[in-house]
């Protein structure tokens, strides 16, 4: 019974940090990344769809993102679609290819990405603290019904604590990276 609620625990504390990643990748640090778009979506076929299922994205260099739509009629609506997303970004349409380029970053902004990326690390973190509390409290609620000896109670926090201090330095890893990532030139 430790065993489970410790291995749920620490899928869910995995989730965390996951799930920072992946937020923290949508934030770009000056370099061109086909993730930058995908919470772009366009009006395809009367539905709203993500830009990645109605066109092409990829790197044409280390400042310009190249979206190709699948069909020539989308071209407008996707330039229309990274316009509106309010990512500061300003596409240019050539011929059947929108090319987005990213200006470049100034200190000040910088600065704001910093806090922004400090805030989901925070975020992440609470979310790796309750997952602790959660199994905390399943632990002691079996010693309360005498599933478990006292010992075992305590043996099995300890290892929770151990899981979530593994996981917050992971965040913490995580955070500096992306810190260094943001703030080089």
């Amino acid at each position: 019974m430790i065993e489970e609620i410790q291995d749920d625990a620490e899928q869910r504390m995995a989730k965390a940090v996951e799930s920072l990643k992946h937020d923290l990748a949508r934030l770009r640090t000056g370099r061109a990344h086909t993730s930058l778009l995908d919470q772009v979506t366009v009006e395809y076929y009367g539905m709203e769809v993500p830009l990645k299922q109605a066109a092409n994205i990829s790197v044409e260099d280390s400042r310009t993102l190249a979206v190709t739509p699948w069909e020539k009629h989308m071209v407008p609506v996707v330039e229309k679609a990274i316009m509106s997303s309010n990512l500061g970004l300003s596409p240019v349409s050539a011929g059947q290819t929108v090319r987005v380029p990213l200006p470049p970053l100034t200190e000040e902004r910088r600065r704001e990405m910093v806090k922004l990326v400090k805030s989901e690390s925070e975020q992440a973190r609470v979310a790796i603290r309750n997952v602790r509390r959660d199994a905390n409290a399943s632990l002691k609620d079996l010693a309360k019904r005498k599933e478990i000896t006292e010992d075992d109670e305590r043996s099995g926090q300890e290892g929770i604590q151990k899981l979530t201090d593994r996981y917050v330095a992971e965040v913490d890893k995580v955070l500096e990276d992306k810190e260094q990532e943001l703030m080089e030139v």
